[in-house]
């Protein structure tokens, strides 16, 4: 509750982002007005089902309390609340979106002239892992990291790309469309766990490191130009700052800990759960198949 107090120190901008949340708000009125009254113009369109609708709006919901809600600005006080933005950005609401957009839909925006092609590329398996575990790892190098966390345009440049790897990504591994189907179940398996693997090195990096790797929350300076991102700088020049310590009670070193653990986490449970969902999906199908092969087998065959 403390912690909570101190923030409202920022404003109410800080900490509820009104233009950000305009912004989800409209898409998510355009969602409901394509998948409504303008269904009939996209070709084979259908009704789309309560638990799709429901996944869509839960992902701009997830998507604005990521972004938009004091966790963003406290995403830019404490190293470990950064790293819960981040897992939740690119591991648990890319699934969302893409389970929430209906077939029809996504055909209409990937059938385009050049859009197929790209997507088509940066979407095949190993290319889409490598990508985005690619600019995941080097984003926290840490003289990355701290240019990307004081500049704004650098810094939504940087968001929106990996946020884009990260629906390529998880691309093969989940969308509905026949056509751009590339893994099968055991496929699916092995894509899970070598996704797993190549993000263990940068959480490995953050976890095991026995000093403060990002001056972005460590140094009173960097951290106060990182804070701009989020708070008017005609707020932040009214208030007696003195660094994160303020807002945090761990070390630095434990709080940047805390970050890498809660990455793992989240990566663990959004990948546990899909490698369930997905393994007990595949042994339905290939216990169906077996099955219709052996009433194909006992089944009379008309005489000629």
């Amino acid at each position: 509750m403390n912690s909570l107090l101190n923030l409202e120190m920022f404003g109410f901008r800080a900490m509820w982002s009104p233009y950000f949340f305009l912004f989800v708000a409209v898409i998510l009125g355009i969602y409901f007005l394509l998948i409504g009254p303008l269904r009939n113009r996209f070709h084979d369109s259908q009704p789309v089902p309560f638990k799709q609708k429901a996944l869509f709006a839960g992902s701009m919901i997830l998507l604005y309390a990521v972004k938009g809600s004091p966790l963003d600005l406290m995403g830019h006080l404490m190293f470990s609340a950064h790293m819960t933005q981040m897992a939740l950005l690119y591991l648990l609401i890319p699934p969302l979106m893409i389970y929430g957009i209906p077939v029809w839909m996504w055909r209409a925006m990937i059938y385009r002239r050049g859009v197929k092609q790209i997507v088509s590329f940066l979407s095949k398996p190993l290319i889409a892992l490598i990508v985005f575990n690619g600019v995941f790892s080097i984003y926290h190098i840490p003289l990355v990291f701290d240019a990307v966390k004081t500049d704004h345009v650098l810094h939504a440049s940087v968001t929106i790309l990996i946020f884009i790897t990260a629906m390529l990504m998880w691309w093969p591994l989940l969308n509905e469309l026949p056509e751009w189907r590339e893994l099968g179940g055991i496929k699916k398996i092995g894509y899970i766990f070598a996704n797993g693997m190549l993000l263990t090195p940068a959480c490995a990096l953050i976890i095991f490191a026995d000093t403060s790797l990002y001056s972005t929350y460590s140094d009173p300076s960097a951290w106060a130009s990182a804070l701009e991102l989020c708070v008017p700088a005609s707020m932040l020049s009214g208030l007696n700052l003195t660094g994160p310590e303020m807002f945090n009670t761990l070390p630095l070193v434990e709080d940047q800990q805390l970050g890498g653990i809660m990455m793992k986490i989240i990566q663990e449970f959004v990948y546990g759960t899909l490698l369930g969902i997905i393994f007990f999906k595949w042994a339905r199908q290939e216990r169906e198949r077996d099955g219709l092969e052996e009433r194909k087998r006992f089944t009379p065959q008309p005489i000629k």
